[in-house]
């Protein structure tokens, strides 16, 4: 997947439709399932947000183009108006008559969200890490100071990810970086979602990970 970081609050990307067979999807779903497409996008959002660093907050403008060998995806927040009564693009009208739409796909992208950014307050910190031995996990579950996060271990292609979530109540950010540190010495970060991997993968340990491991490898 190609990415363009346009300005603070909005992204282009490509993404060809060979990369979207890859990540477990194919033409007929994008279009016409709307849970898959949705799938997609949101993981598709969270590479971006690892890599760009653009936290998709708040209501969300999408522009869709589909192209001969891809999509080509704009995504724009929406800002608040000065006098705080209705959100607005951060983008001209003259600029906006200009990019192409797809009508079809950006209609239920748009609709949905749209609704999800006004609906969402509070936002999960989480992680997915990558190890390509089990006995990095192992290792990992001996280091002290990993109370406290939500954990699952999960497998596909033959390495295993461990998600991580930090409830916001008891964490804050300078934990969540020493904690980081921690995990980042024995993994390396996914772009993988924690729904892509839970259907395409399989599910080892479904909770408290790192207790049940020194129980069963002391």
């Amino acid at each position: 997947m190609e990415i363009e970081r346009i300005n603070e609050n909005t992204v282009k990307f490509y993404i060809s439709y060979g990369d979207i067979e890859e990540r477990g999807f194919n033409r007929e779903e994008i279009w016409y399932d709307r849970e898959r497409s949705e799938e997609l996008f949101w993981e598709m959002m969270d590479e971006i947000h690892h890599e760009e660093e653009f936290v998709p907050e708040g209501p969300l403008w999408i522009q869709v183009q589909a192209l001969d060998k891809g999509l080509e995806v704009l995504v724009t927040k929406a800002q608040l108006s000065k006098d705080g009564q209705r959100f607005e693009l951060p983008i001209s009208e003259e600029k906006l008559k200009e990019l192409p739409i797809n009508d079809r796909l950006e209609e239920f992208l748009d609709e949905h969200f749209q609704s999800k950014g006004l609906q969402e307050e509070d936002e999960i910190l989480d992680f997915m890490l990558a190890f390509k031995d089990f006995e990095d996990v192992i290792s990992l579950s001996k280091q002290s100071g990993l109370d406290d996060i939500i954990t699952k271990l999960l497998s596909y292609n033959n390495k295993y990810y461990l998600y991580v979530e930090f409830p916001e109540e008891v964490f804050d950010e300078e934990t969540i970086d020493n904690v980081l540190s921690i995990l980042l010495e024995y993994g390396e970060e996914s772009s993988f979602t924690v729904h892509r991997l839970q259907e395409y993968g399989n599910t080892i340990i479904d909770g408290n990970v790192f207790d049940t491991i020194q129980k069963y490898f002391k």
